[in-house]
């Protein structure tokens, strides 16, 4: 089990060396007061001239020449290779919310193994960032001011019954699970709150919902 090694009273930015979008290390830094890099991530904050407070991962990605721009006491090795980089950055992280961004796109199954760490529950509550939507690991209960006609999914990593109000086709008395009942492509018919009976739920709503969904979880 990683050491804790950034303590922090508000939200942090996490970045990974995936896929970042034009803006979004911008937008994240906006809403929050501390960058973290979990491995090649910090390659895409040194490009955009942030140093982070922390690089956390075993280090197999990271450029020499990147390395080199982090001072030593920022960089923290974690060896062990039962855990992916983004699940060792959040073990290690204490924040009441961590927003990460470059975690999707590329690899098909590093994106499934930052869903799978969600729904576990390791550290802080996390929102990840992607082209289209924000995706979360469902709290039991959970209010978002979404607008009439805006997609909501919700996708099962383990058996949950579920419940809502304000969404298009409800989910009162539904059993969701991973290869059964799913909910991809709902639709919010005005402000939607959401309910489930346990951990192993996915939400994902319009990526411009993030300042709400933060002000949510936290």
């Amino acid at each position: 089990m990683n050491k804790l090694i950034v303590d922090k009273t508000e939200p942090v930015t996490l970045v990974g060396g995936g896929d970042l979008g034009e803006g979004d290390l911008h937008w994240a830094l906006s809403l929050t007061k501390c960058l973290v890099a979990a491995d090649g991530g910090a390659a895409h904050a040194v490009a955009q001239n942030h140093l982070p407070s922390a690089v956390i991962g075993d280090f197999d990605s990271i450029p020499s020449h990147i390395l080199a721009q982090i001072p030593q006491d920022r960089q923290f090795r974690v060896a062990e290779q039962e855990s992916t980089d983004f699940e060792k950055a959040l073990r290690a992280i204490r924040a009441p919310l961590v927003v990460a961004v470059g975690f999707l796109g590329g690899r098909v199954d590093h994106q499934l193994a930052v869903l799978n760490a969600l729904v576990q529950d390791i550290g802080p509550p996390c929102i990840v960032l992607g082209a289209q939507e924000v995706i979360f690991h469902l709290p039991e209960q959970i209010s978002l001011p979404l607008r009439a006609g805006e997609t909501v999914s919700l996708f099962p990593l383990r058996e949950v019954r579920a419940g809502s109000t304000g969404l298009q086709w409800p989910l009162e008395g539904l059993v969701m699970r991973p290869g059964g009942q799913i909910g991809t492509s709902n639709r919010a018919l005005g402000p939607v709150t959401l309910r489930v009976d346990g951990p192993g739920l996915l939400g994902m709503v319009p990526r411009d919902h993030l300042p709400a969904l933060m002000r949510a979880l936290m």
